[in-house]
């Protein structure tokens, strides 16, 4: 990916003085539904008006959008308000329509993220425009998938581009309706450091109740912004009404949200925290000769169980050390789903170190 310092360029053209916030119905229902969330909005921090046109919906016989009528109530938003307007684009044809009723900023949703095929019709639809286009993660976390997404972006001359962090999909997930996966966020921000990073909040809860929160994560995370699902009846809404708040809400929550700084020239800030890190440098370097202790000590045992004709795998065990770790995890303040990734981690490389000796 070439010219990375460009990316910025757009958002920092913006000349904000807060994080974007990109604020909408997640569906334009009605004109009337459209235009008095719009001028609701425009008091608050928000740059871009957003609302869904065309709704990909995964079941047919749903609310699947208003199609291009929509568009021309977007533009009515433009021109009574003065906000800037952005909706999700899904083919060469969804790009065709909005850049002929010149929405300024254009989305790929996370259904056709995962469709190199797709995203490279639109791309060759968006070829030699100016538009600002967005990329949200695909539904599954899948990194690479989601950069070349950028790529054939980029491949075709757009060059204002960023990525929308919306959450992936889990069957076992009960706190949010999307699980962040805040790590994989983290890495395409450390690879491409001026890719603008936006949060949807909205689909990672699914729930309004807990957006604040969320949001405030992503600044602690050095995000961007926001797209924020608004709704001037969120009970109403057509679509997606548990994720969507109300425009006095928005104004609350970005009024509240604290921005942090991403460096401190202070001089006892400076030698702390390097004190700190190298605290946090001699652990690391611990636990890594904890672990390779612990993989000698697996390899024994794979030995004893080599000579006894025993299996590697005794679940039993594996769940009453789980079990155990957790119960201990839990009264050092470590979360059930930090212990259990860490200790699946100890245990696939344990049994790996046990097969080493078989072979």
């Amino acid at each position: 990916m070439k010219n990375n310092i460009l990316f910025k360029k757009w958002l920092l053209d913006l000349q904000l003085t807060h994080p974007l916030v990109i604020a909408g119905p997640c569906s334009a229902e009605t004109e009337a539904q459209v235009l008095s969330t719009a001028h609701l909005i425009k008091d608050t921090d928000t740059t871009f008006f957003r609302a869904g046109i065309w709704k990909p919906r995964t079941r047919p016989g749903q609310f699947e959008g208003v199609g291009s009528i929509g568009l021309k109530w977007l533009q009515r938003v433009k021109e009574e308000t003065g906000l800037k307007t952005a909706t999700e684009i899904a083919n060469a044809s969804h790009v065709e329509q909005a850049l002929k009723h010149h929405i300024d900023l254009l989305w790929i949703g996370a259904r056709s993220t995962v469709s190199p095929f797709i995203v490279q019709e639109i791309a060759e639809a968006l070829r030699g425009t100016d538009k600002i286009v967005l990329v949200k993660n695909p539904v599954n976390p899948d990194l690479p998938l989601w950069l070349g997404a950028v790529e054939r972006l980029q491949s075709v001359g757009i060059e204002k581009l960023g990525v929308i962090h919306r959450g992936f999909s889990s069957y076992h997930e009960k706190v949010y309706r999307n699980k962040p996966k805040w790590p994989l966020a983290i890495e395409l921000r450390k690879q491409f450091p001026d890719l603008p990073l936006l949060l949807d909040p909205s689909h990672i809860c699914g729930n309004r109740e807990l957006i604040f929160e969320v949001c405030q994560t992503g600044l602690d995370l050095n995000y961007d912004g926001f797209m924020i699902e608004t709704h001037i009846d969120p009970n109403g809404a057509w679509s997606d009404a548990a994720q969507q708040i109300t425009p006095h809400r928005l104004n609350e929550i970005t009024q509240q949200l604290k921005v942090k700084k991403p460096l401190l020239e202070e001089t006892d800030y400076i030698n702390r925290l390097t004190i700190y890190r190298k605290e946090l440098d001699q652990l690391d370097q611990n636990l890594i000769e904890l672990l390779s202790s612990r993989m000698d000590i697996a390899e024994q045992i794979g030995k004893l169980k080599h000579e006894k004709n025993v299996t590697i795998l005794q679940s039993s065990r594996w769940d009453e050390l789980m079990q155990k770790m957790i119960e201990i995890g839990s009264k050092r303040g470590l979360s059930q789903e930090f212990i259990e990734k860490l200790f699946k981690a100890i245990h696939l490389e344990s049994i790996q170190h046990q097969q080493d000796i078989n072979k």
